[in-house]
């Protein structure tokens, strides 16, 4: 079984590509299952289209909704198309985003975390006069983060979950338990994290998790997807062997997508 359920397209203002680009670059190299999970919407901001590098407008989401599942239907004998979305988490309007959601059938939402104390998780400058102290609350401002998305039930996936290492990889020999905390929490809950190969495209250059992080995943128990969050279509399926290869090697048995947002199983 070959599928990626984290991909974008020009919806969201930096990835390249229309969504059927996304699909037909899928069949070509023959995935099973082709998940299209683009930005959602600044539902909360009074503009429609505030941030055209960042998410799509918002009265552009039921045309994207439509739109993957017209090519679903399209491309029903050639690949199997999943309706998926990637959602920021923010604390205050996680009500609001839970009513827009609950609108249209998704297969999956993943819920990421892209700003911590209102900083791009990218913007590497924010550590530049932290001491050791600082370093850790910043590190466990994140991760508390992750913890309260999980909590919402809103999401299936948890997107790159150590992503705060992309521009700075020293980001992981900081150490903290609430690491461990996090993973627990997400394995009770019974959601997925995912491993997500576009950290080879950063500073970092390695996935997201850290192969450190998905053996404590798999202590506490916790399910494992695969997206490539591929922002420009020939990054589809990005190093998808590898990372089952590894996740073998690590002693996980399989790893999981949704349709429906019904848990499936892939044995590894």
């Amino acid at each position: 079984m070959f599928f990626d359920l984290h991909t974008h397209n020009e919806r969201c203002g930096h990835a390249i590509g229309t969504i059927e680009d996304y699909i037909q670059s899928a069949i070509k190299k023959g995935l099973d299952y082709i998940g299209i999970s683009d930005h959602s919407p600044l539902f909360f901001h009074e503009q429609d289209y505030p941030n055209p590098r960042y998410c799509m407008a918002k009265s552009d989401f039921a045309n994207y909704v439509g739109e993957v599942l017209k090519l679903k239907e399209k491309y029903k004998h050639k690949i199997y198309v999943l309706l998926g979305v990637e959602s920021d988490y923010f604390p205050r309007h996680i009500e609001l985003y839970k009513n827009q959601f609950k609108q249209y059938p998704f297969d999956y939402i993943i819920g990421s975390v892209h700003s911590v104390n209102r900083k791009s998780i990218f913007d590497k400058s924010r550590w530049d006069l932290l001491n050791k102290e600082q370093q850790i609350q910043e590190k466990e401002a994140y991760y508390s983060l992750i913890q309260a998305s999980a909590k919402t039930g809103v999401f299936q996936i948890l997107g790159h979950i150590d992503a705060m290492k992309g521009y700075y990889p020293a980001f992981s020999s900081i150490q903290t338990p609430i690491i461990d905390e996090t993973l627990q929490l997400i394995g009770e809950l019974g959601i997925a994290i995912e491993v997500n190969t576009s950290g080879k495209t950063k500073d970092v250059g390695g996935w997201y998790p850290s192969n450190e992080i998905l053996e404590r995943a798999l202590f506490y128990g916790v399910d494992v997807t695969f997206g490539s969050d591929a922002h420009i279509a020939e990054r589809i399926g990005d190093d998808y062997l590898l990372v089952q290869q590894t996740l073998q090697e690590i002693g996980f048995k399989e790893m999981v997508f949704y349709v429906e947002k019904k848990r499936q199983s892939v044995l590894l």
